[in-house]
Formats: structure tokens, C-alpha cells, sequence
């Protein structure tokens, strides 16, 4: 895989689209600070003090199995905790262990947020926080976002930020889970360097290289990447299967005035032989690597990574060519909204033997001090700070090997998206340049994140039936012989939506939204 989706396609998520996933307390803002300094020993504790807490991770895919390195030895020696990790070995296993009740002292997932923001099963935090840790500050976002209809919250999410905080952090940009376009540079010199400055030149371009090269693909797109792109330069604001935001009330995202537009324009590259029509079924996500790193395509849409990512493949396969990004805004409608909510929380479950330790240990975490050791690794070692406001790191971040032997990321715990989106900043280097962009064209709406459905409810099942629908319709858009027909085959996926229960499910939809956007006020 070339990408975690949802962190395994969202470090993105997310979401990302995004997706955009997103980011984190600063200034003040989850700062507890070091208060939470070494505990003393009680009947948790092994020796020398330290207690030993359980921790389950659902996420069978996790690179990092055991509490050691020197990001979980500095994490220790701050808190006094020490913790013991079982990975879920499918996504199957949680959920098992909490029809049994055999539960850990602490839990982290991201597919089972609701299902565990529950008092038969954990603690809420906002009452350790008041019995045990008073001066653990979380702003009132993140606990708008996570409060459950009982009042309380049971976790906060890693990876997420306000829109004020991004705004207030130049050197946070985010992540790799954001569009991208990479064109090659030699066939580019080739045709003249023609600018390309907007989607009309885009398209000019593309005619070019089928009239030049007729051998060649002029566009091919990564299976789980086909739209985002253009649909942000159309300035669509939820992918297709989303909800988007109108003059404060919510619609399902085929009904955005601008979708149609994307769709006519996508038609157009597959009728003029820009996008090869099997592009819409490819059966897996390497299948347009290999296109571009064998020299048989001239443009990649995928994520930001897309330029490094084909050449450092190009390179090793002993290819003389390079790509370079886009720009990430080709018009003056682009825009990105992120309505993501973060990544994963920890639970503190009720079979914890010490609560106590357990929020301090969470509240260390949060701390400016705590999220920097957790995200870059320890001070001195493997870092120094900028000046200007970003971590000088002494390895490569995409190292997988050195940053997962180092226990580096992985155990955030509680983290932001501001901190973790610093790892992406690296001067010069074209991902930095295109998320730069991003952020510029990038708004926040995390309200609209908290409209999901729940499992087993009529409104799950309606949404599965007619995202299915769609997901199966709209490729009969991409490839009809015609606009005409391209127009008349999105008007009858519209329609046929809206046959099925579509407006039933919008005012679901907008009853959740007023209700949960009164949190945020």
C-alpha cells in the first residue's frame, strides 16, 4: 500500500480528503505540563516505582510493538509509567474484548471511538481531569468535538488543529494525506517549458504530449486519488460521498453546484484519450506507479509525496527522467475543506487499576514538552529547535526503519496536528512547497465531521445503499460518449438518489449538524 489508509490512506485521513486530518493544541492548549512528574509506587507499580500499565492498539497494521527506545525510556523517566503493548492482530479483536469485558488499563483505536465513549466501559476524562488533574487545560474544540449526549468525554483524537492554530503555526503544514498533480520535467523542455498556471494549460498541456507521444498516457491516476485533486480546483467542498455546507445547512456532497462542472471536466480528459478508461477500475494502487516509473505516463495525480515519491523510484530503477509538482492551486475557485476530527484517542478503560497515573501520563503527553519528545524524538539527540519555529531533525523522517526503532510518532497518544505537522516541513523539498499551498486555500469545519452515522441505524443503511449507487454511477459519468450524455447520467444519479430516501437522510443530516454545532458556540 502506498498510502495507511485513513491513516492508512490518512497520514490524509483522514481527509484528508482528507482529510485533511488534522491539528493541535498550541500555546496554552492541552498543556498540563509537567505536573504530571514521576508517581510513586502503589499496587500498579513494578519495580524501582514505575507502573506498568496495559495498552491495547487497534490498528493491526501499527508499526511500533513494544514500549522500548529512547522515546519510551525518556516518556518513563517523565511520567514513571511504563506501559505494556498488545497490537490487534485483525479489526475484529476489540470489539470481541468488549463483549467480554476483558478489557486493558488503556485503549487506543480509531475505528471504535464511539462504541468505547461510554461509562459502562471507560472513564470520562473531563472527571479525572477534575478530581485528579486540574490544571490539564484542553480547549473547548476538542471537547466540543468528543462530547458525548450523556455530557462527557472519553478521549480526545491525535492529529487534529483549529483552523486558528494552523493559522498561528507557519512551519505546520500538514501532512502527506493531501492531492497532488506531478508532470514529467524532460517532456515538459521537450514542448517548450509551457506554463502551467491554471487547468485550462493543464489541459493544453496534455494535448501536447497525446499529439508528441502518442505512445505515452498523458494523465494516469492512483485508484484511491482519482478525484480529489480537481474536485479542489472546481472549489467542491466534500468529496462525493460527503456533506458540505450551504448558508448554514448541510447537503450531500452530489448536490454541490460546482460537482457538476467536475464531472464534465473529467469526462472531457477521458473523450479527448487524456485518461485511459480502465483507469476507473485499476485493480490496485500500484498499477499507476508503474506507468509513471517505466516512462509511460507524463502526469501522476496522487498526494503531495507524488514528485519525491516517482523520482526516489525512478532513481533506484535506474531512470534519467524527473517529475515535479503542480501547483496545488490551478484555480482561482480551489479550495480544501477539512471537516476531520483527527485520528485516534485513548480510552482509559473502567478495568484500569490506576486512573490516576493514567490522565497524568495523558496529561504529560499534551504538554508542549511532551508532544515534541512523542512527534520528533528526544531533544539533543535527535533534534534541535529553529528559531524560527520548526524542529532541525538529525534523520529522515519517510526512514521508516530509524524512526520506528527510535519509537518516534508512534506513540502519540495525545498529540496534535500541529505538532505532527511540522515532520513535513523540510525547506526546499516540493512536498513542503505544495502543502504550503494547500494550507493557503484550506478551511476548517469541524462541526460538519461530527454528522456520522451510526452502526445499524436506518440512516447507516440508506447511506450505504446510495453511496454504493453513486460509487457505481458516477463511472458511467467518466465515461460517457458525450457531455450530453455525461450531464443526463449525473442528472439520473442525482435523481436516482434522491428516489431512494436522499432528502430523508439531509435532514437527518441537518438536525445532527444544528445539534452538534451548538457544542462549538
Amino acid at each position: 500500500m502506498k498510502t495507511i489508509k485513513s491513516y492508512k490512506l490518512l497520514a490524509a485521513a483522514l481527509s484528508a480528503v482528507l482529510a485533511f486530518t488534522m491539528l493541535s493544541a498550541c500555546g496554552g492548549n492541552g498543556n498540563g505540563g509537567n505536573s504530571a512528574a514521576k508517581q510513586d509506587g502503589d499496587s500498579s507499580a513494578s519495580s524501582g516505582g514505575v507502573k506498568e500499565l496495559s495498552l491495547f492498539i487497534d490498528a493491526p497494521w501499527y508499526p511500533v510493538k513494544e514500549w522500548k527506545g529512547p522515546v519510551a525510556e525518556k516518556i518513563t523517566e517523565k511520567t514513571g509509567v511504563k506501559l505494556n503493548v498488545t497490537v490487534a492482530t485483525d479489526d475484529k479483536q476489540l470489539p470481541l474484548m468488549i463483549a467480554s469485558g476483558d478489557l486493558p488499563d488503556l485503549v487506543f483505536t480509531y475505528a471504535n471511538i464511539d462504541r468505547l465513549s461510554d461509562s459502562k466501559l471507560s472513564y470520562p476524562w473531563n472527571e479525572l481531569i477534575e478530581k485528579y488533574a486540574p490544571d490539564f487545560k484542553i480547549d473547548k474544540t476538542r471537547i466540543a468535538i468528543h462530547t458525548m449526549d450523556d455530557g462527557n468525554f472519553y478521549t480526545v483524537r491525535n492529529s487534529f488543529a483549529t483552523q486558528e492554530e494552523m493559522a498561528q503555526n507557519k512551519y505546520s503544514i500538514g501532512s502527506d494525506g493531501h492531492p497532488g498533480v506531478a508532470v514529467r520535467e524532460d517532456i515538459l523542455k521537450e514542448l517548450g517549458n509551457p506554463p502551467i498556471q491554471s487547468l485550462d494549460d493543464f489541459v493544453k498541456v496534455l494535448g501536447m504530449v497525446k499529439q508528441k507521444h502518442p505512445e505515452m498516457v498523458p494523465l494516469v491516476l492512483d485508484k484511491e486519488w482519482v478525484e480529489q485533486y480537481f474536485m479542489q480546483q472546481f472549489g467542491t467542498e466534500a468529496l462525493i460521498d460527503g456533506w458540505y455546507e450551504r448558508d448554514g445547512k448541510i447537503d450531500y456532497a452530489i448536490r454541490q453546484p460546482k460537482m457538476l462542472e467536475y464531472f464534465k471536466f473529467m469526462n472531457s480528459l477521458y473523450r479527448n484519450g487524456y485518461i485511459l478508461a480502465e483507469n476507473f477500475a485499476f485493480a490496485n494502487d500500484q498499477i499507476d506507479d508503474q506507468y509513471v516509473t517505466s516512462g509511460k505516463a507524463f502526469a501522476h495525480g496522487y498526494t503531495v509525496s507524488a514528485a519525491e515519491a516517482d523520482n526516489n523510484k525512478i532513481k533506484s530503477n535506474g531512470g534519467a527522467f524527473t517529475l515535479k509538482m503542480l501547483p496545488s492551486a490551478l484555480s482561482k475557485n480551489a479550495k480544501a475543506v477539512s471537516t476531520g476530527l483527527g485520528f485516534a484517542g485513548t480510552f482509559i478503560t473502567k478495568k484500569n487499576k490506576d486512573p490516576e497515573a493514567s490522565i497524568k501520563f495523558i496529561q504529560y503527553l499534551a504538554s508542549d514538552e511532551g508532544k515534541k519528545l512523542t512527534m520528533f524524538g528526544v531533544e539533543g539527540e535527535h533534534w534541535t529547535w529553529n528559531e524560527a519555529g520548526y524542529p532541525n531533525l538529525k534523520y529522515d523522517p519517510s526512514d521508516a526503519d530509524f524512526v520506528n526503532g527510535n519509537g518516534i510518532k508512534w506513540w502519540y497518544l495525545y498529540n496534535d496536528g500541529v505538532t505532527e505537522g511540522m515532520l513535513s516541513y523540510v525547506p526546499g523539498a516540493q512536498k513542503t512547497q505544495a502543502l504550503m499551498e494547500t494550507k493557503a486555500i484550506t478551511t476548517y469545519k469541524p462541526a460538519i465531521g461530527l454528522i456520522q452515522t451510526q452502526p445499524d441505524s436506518k440512516e447507516k443503511t440508506l447511506k450505504t445503499k446510495i453511496d454504493e449507487m453513486i460509487k457505481n454511477e458516477k463511472v458511467k459519468i467518466y465515461l460517457a460518449k458525450s457531455e450530453e450524455e455525461a450531464v443526463a447520467n449525473y442528472e439520473n444519479m442525482v435523481k436516482t438518489a434522491e428516489n431512494m430516501g436522499l432528502q430523508q437522510l439531509v435532514d437527518w443530516a441537518n438536525e445532527t449538524y444544528q445539534k452538534k454545532k451548538s457544542l462549538f458556540e
